[in-house]
């Protein structure tokens, strides 16, 4: 089965689905323990995906053999930069190139609008988002936001 990954506004169901199980995911490992509903509703709230629209944003989810097991987003930072967030795959799925299919169709986006590079940032406890990003052909930068989570950034020219 080969992914099949498109845009998708992230008030779907299938997205909201994703969303929630990225941010119970991240959220759990960085308190190091399971995440109440309340608290994946808060974090929705407090961190939202509404830059994730055209024309500057966009949401994507991957399909595997018809099931969604993964989401990813990108936002342009400035003209010649984009940023990609919420890169998720589900556990289920991990291994099958969801990730790898995921940044295809987000770097592609970016390069649609003219970005010349895409960044990220992201967590040292989280590290097969970071070997994702490392295989595909980021590499660590110094640091260019100051976002509470942020300790790794990784940059990718795509000119």
């Amino acid at each position: 089965m080969a992914w099949a990954v498109s845009p998708e506004p992230f008030t779907t169901g299938d997205a909201v689905r994703l969303r929630r199980a990225y941010y119970a995911e991240v959220a759990g490992r960085y308190w190091k323990r399971g995440v109440t509903e309340a608290e994946i509703d808060q974090g929705l709230l407090d961190f939202p995906d509404d830059g994730l629209v055209p024309p500057a944003g966009q949401f994507v989810v991957g399909r595997l053999g018809g099931e969604a097991l993964a989401c990813g987003g990108v936002r342009l930072l400035d003209p010649v930069t984009a940023e990609l967030t919420r890169v998720y795959v589900d556990r289920r799925a991990r291994g099958t190139g969801g990730g790898a299919a995921l940044l295809r169709a987000l770097e592609a986006q970016s390069r649609a609008w003219g970005a010349e590079r895409v960044r990220l940032d992201t967590r040292s406890d989280l590290v097969e988002a970071r070997a994702l990003y490392a295989r595909h052909g980021y590499a660590e930068i110094p640091a260019y936001n100051s976002g509470p989570y942020a300790e790794h950034w990784f940059e990718k020219r795509l000119v």
